[in-house]
């Protein structure tokens, strides 16, 4: 079946764990295996991960990182404001427009509980959405709307972790 014969789906990877963006990257290489084109919205990382970097290569992947990196002990967090509602405009047109078969929103969630977007306009925008688009969520705290919305919702619950050891995220394995 094509994407355009079954319904799409909204699919939420949050929890305190590691592996919520992994999750979603994973979708990428089978979309891309299945000649779907993807879009990606990253509000927190920057472009020094690997995955970013390897996205440059594939050429029916669109890329948008929100160009600050989110972070709660912002200097300014009008700027982060501005960056984040930027970056939600840009991931409602990529999802509205119906070119993508899957649109990740890479830790939205910090934008969201943040109050730096409107869940409402996000739930609008899921809601609202083509036919043709699935749509990612990834990040802690999923607000319980859009859970309830989701039609898949996977918990990352963390019960190891390098950092406990004091070993530092690692390129290549975390970024």
């Amino acid at each position: 079946m094509s994407p355009k014969e079954t319904p799409s789906l909204v699919m939420v990877y949050t929890g305190n764990g590691k592996g919520k963006t992994t999750a979603a990257l994973g979708m990428i290489f089978r979309a891309l295996g299945r000649g779907w084109k993807v879009a990606v919205v990253q509000f927190i990382k920057g472009r020094d991960t690997g995955e970013f970097q390897f996205s440059e290569t594939l050429p029916d992947v669109t890329w948008h990182i929100m160009g600050l990196g989110f972070t709660w002990e912002s200097d300014d967090l009008n700027k982060d404001k501005k960056a984040a509602q930027e970056a939600w405009d840009q991931a409602d047109a990529y999802i509205k427009s119906g070119d993508h078969n899957i649109v990740i929103l890479d830790e939205i969630t910090y934008a969201i509980n943040y109050e730096f977007i409107q869940l409402k306009d996000v739930l609008d925008t899921l809601n609202n959405r083509p036919k043709n688009v699935h749509v990612v969520v990834t990040g802690r705290d999923a607000p319980t709307e859009i859970v309830e919305m989701a039609d898949l919702v996977s918990e990352m619950n963390p019960i190891k972790h390098p950092f406990e050891k004091g070993i530092p995220a690692q390129a290549g394995l975390d970024f």
